[in-house]
């Protein structure tokens, strides 16, 4: 009998380079629109990958398969060994909320609550107590320099303030995977070098694998490789060394 979460027995497929995450033959549509066209790709433990094309070539639906958000018509999805193209909507959400964080390119964050309350959000939910998920989510703010803005609403913070809660709110439970879907389309120039810098960073320094969406052309230098997604198909590239982008 198939366990409650999910939806049909799944057999891991090999996985000789240990990949934490990783899909094979992914096909997704929307609407009859094809999105991913047999997409396999890997990404090791800790590996800041970016995911890089045009403006519908699917970027945002391979990172919608790969968290959970959306299930694939065909293929397959792992987390390490979970099956996550078989999970049940509710072990999906199980997953996200406890293994993985996510930053989009609007920082969605809740108006009545304050910068630090807003990245305390995971452990509260978690069920942490309010002072360990206070302490926690200032630390993070303090790491990516928006500390002093802790007791501000979201509507008192510019965009790139939202976007670093956001961040902050992504990385605060100790996320095995964070997937950034545009996470700098908003912002200025000076403020995308930062906030990509930060989320990086951020990962690199914990050990968090990321997967990071992005049509900046500058976003391949400081991750560790590219893959290139046109038209729902992949071509892997190897990033250029990681290196400082300038303000």
């Amino acid at each position: 009998m198939a366990s409650a979460d999910h939806r049909a027995a799944a057999v891991p497929p090999a996985n000789p380079d240990n990949d934490v995450l990783w899909t094979r033959g992914l096909h997704h549509a929307h609407a009859g629109s094809p999105a991913l066209l047999g997409v396999s790709l890997g990404v090791s433990q800790g590996e800041i990958l970016a995911v890089t094309g045009p403006r519908g070539s699917g970027k945002s639906t391979l990172l919608g398969c790969l968290s959970g958000q959306l299930l694939p018509d065909r293929g397959e999805v792992w987390f390490n060994s979970v099956p996550v193209h078989t999970l049940t909507a509710e072990a999906r959400d199980r997953l996200r909320r406890e293994r993985f964080g996510w930053v989009g390119a609007s920082p969605q964050l809740v108006p009545e609550l304050t910068a630090w309350e807003n990245a305390a959000l995971p452990l509260l939910l978690a069920g942490a107590g309010n002072r360990v998920a206070r302490r926690a989510a200032l630390e993070w703010l303090g790491r990516l320099d928006v500390a002093d803005c802790a007791r501000h609403r979201p509507a008192a913070l510019v965009q790139a303030q939202r976007q670093r809660v956001a961040i902050a709110r992504a990385l605060v439970h100790q996320p095995e995977v964070v997937f950034a879907d545009e996470p700098t389309a908003p912002l200025h120039q000076a403020d995308r070098a930062q906030v990509l810098r930060t989320l990086t960073t951020a990962g690199r320094s914990h050990g968090i694998t990321v997967v990071l969406a992005s049509q900046d052309p500058e976003v391949a230098t400081l991750t560790d490789r590219t893959l290139s997604l046109v038209d729902g198909r992949t071509s892997g590239a190897p990033a250029p060394a990681a290196c400082s982008l300038s303000a």
